[in-house]
């Protein structure tokens, strides 16, 4: 499967369980959507994903990859210490200058 290069380095900080950079994956202003929550900005998206790595211990594997323009889904399955596991979740992205600027996941 052929990732752009900013996901790539996403699903591998989120499978090292690395905040800062899974953080630095996004722009300065991006906004995530997550389990009815918004995250807006790298350092709040970094506080979230170090939270939700804590409580989850949550690691990605890339099951398909959509992209139209600046949009692009990935569909990941998700396991780790939740309820459900294993998962498949999709990752909603918008990319712009090679890095994201939103995110949504949805089920």
């Amino acid at each position: 499967m052929n990732l752009p290069k900013v996901i790539t380095e996403l699903v591998k900080a989120q499978n090292d369980f690395n905040s800062v950079a899974y953080a630095n994956c996004f722009s300065d202003t991006a906004v995530v959507f997550d389990e009815g929550k918004t995250h807006n900005g790298r350092k709040e998206i970094e506080h979230w994903i170090a939270d939700s790595n804590e409580h989850y211990k949550s690691v990605m594997t890339p099951v398909s990859y959509e992209e139209n323009g600046s949009s692009s889904i990935l569909s990941a399955e998700c396991s780790g210490t939740f309820p459900g596991s294993p998962i498949i979740l999709k990752f909603h992205f918008e990319i712009v200058d090679g890095q994201i600027q939103r995110l949504k996941v949805t089920d």
